[in-house]
């Protein structure tokens, strides 16, 4: 990577030897620091540390964090010197020569305990501190000691307000005395018997998103019981979309039954399933700025199952039948054979009898821009849809509709489009698929009356020897709101905010313009960044982050570099920047991964979340605090936006 100027810089960059990622020396520890000795705890989050702590005095305090459930936890902070000594609980822990240190201890006391209790000591020649923190933790059901029979309240499911199809079964489950006869009686007289269950055992989002192979296993549980059922199960809730209040509904409950040798055990199970009328099913419209705050991103998030990984981002006025509920999650009937999950807050109800927007698609139009070519999709109405991607293909998939199109016009003869053609994958679907002769860029999506315009984006074209020349940047300082602390307070929106801005020193110098989706300490939420990302026309977005793991995950073990993506075209950048950064760091290697992340889920352009080092390391902390950490990071990311540009301009060379 050659650079044209001499500046400030610039010169520091070849001073630091961040002109390649190839040969660089290892990052120098630095000289141990020399401060009081002070015990400062950041994480769990506390206030009470801080002061020096002197002559044996013990300072205690209570942290407002609640640990998960988890069989281990880190402690992480500083002791204001780099030559002390520190145990946590008797344990010896490293001291990093900033003061800072990192502690991977098992959640010491009982399984059942409420209060997790920390002693740290701190000793530096003569001087010593003390601290205990108490560390609350995330409740859990203890069985009575008692040999009688026992249910765990908290564990029914369904529990609350559900509404099903006709016909639809669902699942019964709970928590109960092992070996018991655990039953649920109906209002009806109908009776479900419970049986013992075997489930994997479960994996929080840290373990699935940090382990080292962490598998799953499938494993006996003989305190969960579960049941099948089909139909209402205990009083009526009410209209799908505006439930009745909750009373007490006397001999309509389903009672819960739990026998253990002599004793029984009866109490009403929490919950009401109505079903659905299938004859004139109700109707939802899309509204997500329902408290007309005007503040809204206007896109409501669709889910494959309640409460899960966003899939499908429907614009207000899309309309849908409603086939479910379960509490605050409604699943919208998108077509005969496919539904998505949405958050019943943010749609209306239609009145009832008004007709669905289904029927037919008519003849798509193509027309052509200077930027964008537009498909424009005639619909009987908002009806929902998805848009997906191949390298070369963007297909979208139109519920409620099927098509009848006698023609395809495409209004001239544009050699960014190779050909347009449809798919009808079932009876109430239909799939419109646009393939390019170039590599897809980026799209959107927006309707004019009844219309859908889907506008497909013309990728750059690259100057192979200066890739970054005449090209429009986006680049994100991650946080604030939020971010992470490091040991010795290092904040991660300051970290980033000094990369970002080292980033569009060493572009400009290149020939690309740059935007900022923040220049300064104030908060930007993740919609507006994408926002400004968008409004500039920027070709490329990169999101500048310091990672951190949550507890149960050893952090000596799940540490490093990665990098995240969402759809198919920025995997190639994605790819790109995290061999760079690894490149630059000289730590390991977490790779590359595809993340339901808000910055990278815009679809106008390439997007990537780099995670450089884990700012909660002591010795990685130290490294993005420093200039030169800072400059090797900055290089990391302009080199893999080089790379990425070059293999994309190579492929329309290509062909």
């Amino acid at each position: 990577m050659t650079y044209r100027s001499s500046n400030a810089i610039l010169a520091l960059s070849v001073a630091l030897g961040c002109s390649s990622g190839a040969g660089l020396e290892p990052f120098e520890a630095p000289a141990p620091v020399s401060g009081p000795l002070a015990i400062r705890v950041i994480y769990p989050p506390t206030e009470a540390f801080g002061s020096p702590i002197r002559d044996g005095s013990v300072i205690s305090a209570v942290s407002s964090y609640r640990v998960p459930r988890v069989d281990s936890m880190f402690v992480f902070g500083s002791v204001g010197r780099g030559d002390a000594r520190l145990t946590i609980n008797g344990q010896d822990i490293e001291i990093h020569p900033t003061g800072g240190w990192l502690a991977w201890i098992p959640v010491p006391g009982a399984p059942g305990d409420s209060t997790i209790r920390l002693r740290l000591n701190a000793v530096s020649g003569a001087d010593l501190a003390t601290s205990v923190l108490d560390v609350k933790r995330a409740s859990i059901y203890r069985p009575p000691l008692a040999s009688g029979p026992w249910l765990d309240a908290a564990s029914y499911s369904p529990s609350g307000d559900t509404w099903v199809r006709p016909g639809e079964g669902f699942r019964l489950s709970l928590r109960a005395s092992p070996g018991a006869q655990v039953r649920a009686i109906l209002a009806s007289g109908d009776t479900v018997e419970m049986l013992p269950a075997r489930l994997r055992d479960p994996l929080d989002w840290g373990q699935q998103a940090f382990s080292v192979n962490p598998g799953l296993r499938e494993m006996p549980l003989p305190d969960r019981y579960v049941g099948w059922w089909t139909g209402a199960l205990g009083p009526d809730p009410g209209p799908v979309l505006s439930p009745a209040p909750q009373v007490d509904h006397g001999s309509r409950s389903t009672i819960v039954e739990v026998i253990l040798g002599g004793d029984t055990l009866r109490t009403r199970w929490p919950a009401r399933v109505g079903v659905i009328e299938s004859s004139v099913p109700p109707l939802a419209i899309v509204d997500d700025d329902t408290a007309r705050a005007g503040d809204t991103d206007g896109l409501l998030p669709g889910r494959l199952t309640p409460h899960g990984t966003y899939h499908w981002f429907f614009p207000n006025g899309t309309v849908a039948a409603v086939s479910g509920r379960r509490n605050d999650q409604v699943r919208l009937q998108l077509s005969s054979a496919s539904v998505a999950w949405v958050d019943a807050g943010d749609l209306r109800s239609l009145p009832q009898g008004t007709p669905p927007p289904v029927g037919v698609s008519k003849p798509p139009r193509l027309s052509s821009g200077a930027d964008f070519v537009t498909l424009r999709l005639p619909l009987p109405g908002r009806v929902p849809y998805f848009v997906d991607e191949t390298e070369f293909e963007v297909r979208v998939r139109v519920y409620g509709v099927a098509p009848d199109i006698d023609w395809i016009q495409y209004g001239g003869t544009d050699p960014f489009v190779d050909l347009i053609s449809f798919e009808q994958p079932v009876e109430d679907e239909v799939v419109f698929v646009v393939r390019l002769a170039e590599p897809v860029w980026g799209y959107r999506t927006r309707w004019e009356g009844d219309d859908l315009l889907l506008e497909i984006r013309r990728p750059p074209q690259v100057d192979l020897e200066n890739p970054l020349s005449g090209r429009t940047l986006a680049i994100d300082a991650g946080h604030p709101p939020g971010g992470s602390t490091g040991p010795t307070g290092v904040r991660e929106p300051d970290v980033t905010l000094a990369v970002a801005r080292l980033v569009r020193t060493l572009a400009e110098e290149a020939g690309a313009r740059v935007v900022m989706t923040r220049d300064s300490d104030a908060p930007v939420g993740l919609a507006d960044r994408v926002e400004i990302a968008e409004r500039q026309n920027a070709e490329l977005l990169v999101s500048i982050h310091a990672n951190a793991l949550p507890d149960g995950v050893n952090p000596f073990v799940n540490n490093g570099t990665s990098v995240y993506y969402y759809h198919p075209r920025s995997a190639p950048l994605a790819r790109e920047l995290n061999r760079a950064l690894v490149a630059q760091f000289g730590v390991r290697d977490l790779g590359m991964g595809r993340g339901d992340l808000a910055l990278v889920r815009g679809t106008w352009m390439p997007s990537a979340l780099t995670e450089g080092l884990f700012i909660m390391i002591p010795r990685q902390e130290s490294i993005l605090a420093t200039p030169e950490g800072q400059m090797r990071y900055a290089v990391g990311v302009i080199e893999g936006i080089e790379r990425f540009l070059r293999a994309v301009g190579r492929k329309v060379v290509g062909r």
